[in-house]
Parts: C-alpha cells; sequence; structure tokens
C-alpha cells in the first residue's frame, strides 16, 4: 500500500504521553446538600468551597457547582468533559449523597424524589458518567467521592448497616447503599477515590468539613506529594480523625509518569530524593507496579543521581512480569533502541509489545502499526494488518494513530468511511494533543482532500471554534481555530509535573521530504 511506504517514522524520546505546551489542569467541584426529598448535609458544600479554593491555589482551573439539580449536574459534566480533552489532569471531586444499587454507584442531585429503584436510575447521575468525563484528558483523570453517607432511601434497598455510635467525628454520616459504594475497575490513567472504604460510612463532622475534606486539604498543602503518594496521606489523615473508623479506599492505575498536584515552589528543593526512593521501595516490595515503574524512571533519567539503566530494565522486568502493560512497553521501548550496559534486543522488545498490546494498551498497539508498515523491527511489511492496528490504537485514542487513521481514511483507504469521517478522527487527534498533527495542518492542508477540510471546518464551527466560511480554505481563520481547539494559545497552568524525557534527545531535523507522503506523521509512540 502506498500510502504506508511512503511513510515516514520520526523517533521521539520517551514521554507519559505527548501534551501541548497549552495543557493545563481542569476541576469540576460538587457540593450537595441541601436536599429537596433526603435528609440534608450540614457539611458537604463547606467542604466543596474549601477543596475549590485549595485547588485554585495550585493553579487549577476550578468550576464550582453547589445544590446541582440533576439538570444542572448531567449539564455541567457534559460541558467539564470537553474542557478536559485539552487538559493534563481532570479532576472532580463530589461531595453529597451516593447509593448503590446492583453494583452501579448514583451520585444523587438535590432535587432528585426517589421511592423506587427506577427513580433513582432516572434522576441521579451515575459515577460511570463522571468517569467518561473525566476519561477524556490526555494524561489522567480522578475522581474523588465523599459520598459514602448513610442510605438516604431506606425504603429503595434492603435494611442499610447500623450506623455508627456517634463519635468525635460525628453522628451524621454519608454512607450509601446498604453499606458503602460498589468497587470500581477505572480504565488506566484513572484513579477514582473514595472516602471510605466499602462497608464503611463517611462522617460528615461535628465542624465546617467532613473528616475526609479536612485530611485531602492538609494534603493538597503538602508541596511535592507524588499523587498517588498524595492519596496515601489522605488515607492515613483519614484513620487518624475518625479513630480507625473511616478508612478511605483508592481504585484505578495511574500511569508511570509522578504526578504531582502541588509541586515544590518555584526555587524550592523537591523532597529528598532518598525519602521518595525509600517509599516507592517499600510499595514495590508489596507488588505494587506503579511502584516499580516509578523506580525504573529515574534510573533511565540520565539527569537524576539514580541514574541506572540496568537497574531500571530490571523494575520495568519485574513489573512485566507482573502483567503491567505500561512496564511491558516501556521496558520494549528500552530494549529496542539499548542504553548504556544494556544492548538492544529486538526479539524480546516485539515480545513485550504483544503482550501490552494484548491489553489495548495504546501505545503499544501504535507502535506494533508502525513496525508493520515500514517492515521494521523484524516484522514483514504488511500493509493490511498495519492498516488495522492503527485503526485500533485510533480507536483506543492514541493521538498521532487518530491523526494517521484519518488521513487513511481521506485516501480512500478505509471501506465505508468517507470525508465527514476523516474530519472527525483529525479533530479528535487535534483535541487529543498530537503535535505531529497541528505541524502538519499548519504546513501543509492541501495534503488532505478539499472535501475533508471542509467537513473539518464544519467540525471546528459546531463546536464553536471558528465562524468562517466552509470552503475548505485553511487561512489565518481556520489556523486560527486549529490552534484554540488543540488547546494553544492559553497560559499553561503550574503544578503538574512530568518527569525529565529519559534516554537520548532528538537528533537533527531531517532534510526536505516528499511533497505528498500520504501519512506523514506515521511514527513510533512519542511517549
Amino acid at each position: 500500500m502506498l500510502v504506508l511506504r511512503r511513510a515516514l517514522v520520526l523517533l521521539f524520546c520517551l514521554l507519559a504521553l505527548p501534551a501541548l505546551a497549552g495543557g493545563d489542569r481542569v476541576a469540576l467541584v460538587i457540593g450537595a446538600g441541601a436536599y429537596l426529598y433526603a435528609p440534608t448535609l450540614p457539611n458537604t458544600l463547606n467542604d466543596a468551597e474549601a477543596i475549590a479554593a485549595r485547588l485554585r491555589e495550585t493553579g487549577t482551573d476550578v468550576e464550582l457547582l453547589l445544590d446541582p439539580t440533576q439538570a444542572r449536574m448531567e449539564e455541567a459534566l457534559a460541558a467539564f468533559a470537553f474542557r478536559a480533552e485539552t487538559a493534563d489532569l481532570a479532576l472532580i471531586y463530589y461531595a453529597g449523597h451516593g447509593v448503590e444499587v446492583a453494583g452501579v454507584n448514583w451520585l444523587v442531585p438535590t432535587d432528585a424524589n426517589v421511592r423506587t429503584v427506577e427513580d433513582l436510575t432516572a434522576q441521579s447521575v451515575s459515577l460511570d458518567q463522571m468517569l467518561a468525563a473525566v476519561g477524556t484528558s490526555r494524561l489522567m483523570g480522578v475522581v474523588v467521592l465523599d459520598a459514602c453517607r448513610n442510605n438516604p432511601f431506606p425504603g429503595l434497598v434492603a435494611a442499610a448497616a447500623p450506623a455508627p455510635a456517634a463519635t468525635g467525628a460525628g453522628a451524621i454520616t454519608r454512607s450509601v447503599g446498604e453499606a458503602g459504594l460498589a468497587a470500581v475497575d477505572p480504565g488506566r490513567g484513572t484513579l477514582v477515590a473514595f472516602a471510605a472504604s466499602r462497608g464503611q460510612v463517611s462522617f460528615d463532622g461535628n465542624g465546617r468539613n467532613s473528616p475526609f475534606a479536612l485530611a485531602f486539604l492538609d494534603a493538597l498543602a503538602q508541596p511535592g506529594l507524588e499523587m498517588s503518594l498524595l492519596f496515601r496521606q489522605v488515607r492515613d489523615g483519614t484513620l487518624l480523625r475518625t479513630r480507625n473508623r473511616q478508612e478511605p479506599y483508592t481504585y484505578g492505575s495511574l500511569p508511570a509518569t509522578p504526578f504531582y498536584l502541588v509541586p515544590p515552589p518555584d526555587g524550592a528543593a523537591p523532597a529528598p530524593v532518598t525519602d521518595e526512593d525509600a517509599r516507592l521501595l517499600a510499595l514495590a516490595d508489596e507488588g505494587d507496579t506503579r511502584a516499580m515503574v516509578l523506580l525504573a524512571e529515574a534510573r533511565m533519567d540520565p539527569d537524576d543521581p539514580l541514574f541506572d539503566p540496568g537497574a531500571a530494565a530490571d523494575w520495568l522486568g519485574r513489573a512485566a512480569d507482573k502483567g503491567d502493560a505500561e512496564a511491558q512497553w516501556r521496558l520494549a521501548r528500552l530494549l529496542k533502541i539499548g542504553a548504556p550496559g544494556l544492548p538492544p534486543d529486538a526479539e524480546r522488545a516485539i515480545a513485550l509489545y504483544r503482550q501490552a498490546a494484548a491489553q489495548d494498551f495504546p501505545n503499544a498497539v501504535n507502535d506494533l502499526g508502525v513496525f508493520t508498515a515500514l517492515g521494521d523491527m523484524g516484522l514483514a511489511r504488511d500493509p493490511a494488518e498495519a492498516l488495522r492496528l492503527i485503526g485500533r490504537a485510533a480507536g483506543l485514542g492514541h493521538p498521532e494513530a487518530l491523526y494517521n487513521y484519518g488521513r487513511l481514511i481521506d485516501a480512500g483507504r478505509v471501506p465505508g468511511l468517507g470525508p465527514e469521517d476523516a474530519a472527525q478522527s483529525i479533530f479528535a487527534s487535534i483535541r487529543a494533543g498530537s503535535q505531529p498533527a497541528l505541524r502538519q495542518l499548519s504546513r501543509s492542508p492541501d495534503e488532505l482532500s478539499l472535501a475533508t477540510r471542509a467537513a473539518l471546518q464544519r467540525r471546528l464551527a459546531e463546536t464553536g471554534f471558528y465562524q468562517g466560511g466552509i470552503d475548505g480554505d485553511f487561512g489565518q481563520g481556520t489556523q486560527r481555530a486549529i490552534r484554540v481547539a488543540s488547546g494553544l494559545g492559553r497560559r499553561r497552568r503550574p503544578g503538574l509535573r512530568t518527569s525529565p524525557c529519559p534516554g537520548p534527545r532528538p537528533g537533527p531535523r531531517p532534510g526536505p521530504r516528499p511533497r505528498r507522503p500520504l501519512l506523514r506523521p506515521l511514527r513510533e509512540t512519542s511517549a
């Protein structure tokens, strides 16, 4: 297939995912307390207001929603999901009533009048809806639920568990269902933090804030806490405040790249490497694969005092053996390029790529598509298989795969799909932060057909980014709309840091390229 034979591969250093300079952090903070048909919750509004204020201090773009109706809550979630598309981190904090029915967690708006299960599902917002909203972010999504309160609708399900005795934490609780929220299994890159473990309730507190909210506020006030360690701090603080009666619990699989919701102030030294390394080593000894990958990442960074590619490979190997897809992909990348003291091993690398791809890890699927398109890494060139893999990676939301798939559609290589489909895939690539796509659309938009260019203008107009004519002419107005849609042009907010790019730096720019390669930024994952 000519479109694949003429493609160029551009290799970049290892990062978690490509993020635009305009990427930022967004949060939706919801407090529901003045219920019309359920017990009121005195402190939820205080909790939401305090959390929103603290997040704003970290540089996060926060929307605060108090006592929302169902319509307002769903409207806010839809708008937030769109904002999250160009953010590195999307976070939702909810304080209010929640109910579990048949393994599904429902968050209750203030106007819900619930008498039956059908009423609940029709008048509430599911946790799945919140996960979908944060899941549009480029790097990481977080949902924090201080909603493990007592069952507000005792006639809805079987009798609730006995209410805990009044304690210094407060007699009013925030439990749900029969005994807490149902366990969840969010996708990779998403964290769900419950204020209480299964079978426990979340206390509303005697003062202005719940014990969980106070612990969260304290953790947010500590600069330099890596995200997973931050929530462990929240757990310990909540246990202390409730005399071990309430233990928060987290679900999910965070990306390996370290995240600092509140980094050290400019000019201030971060926490000693040895301290964080010791904490990660303890977690790794318990079998925590993310800790293993974080330990490896520090040892792949030449600027880190712990730099040791061999040790990095060992840690990645331990996590890969436990089935961690990200570790498998990272180790494959390391074995592909090699490092001081670690010779390349293409055969083992391909085996690891395939293991990660079998778990639908987008970066691995995309990279295998590139290798198959170009006959690289010992694989036979197979245009049909490459198309299948690129389409699969695009379906998983990989930014460069989305653009490449759009180009393939535009070139007539995908039966049954036309210009509108091509434009939608390219638009999704823009929203996902593909820098190669942005460069290509800026430099050579005429490599797309006129019909696809016009369809892309229509998509930009429908989403409010473009007000010009739908003529397929990518002038200044269209180019500006593309940049705004990608998140560029906004000030990057402080606070989200990723580790330095490990391994070799990119080489010099290539010379002039052929005029019309149909799939010009076909590449391995720039991650």
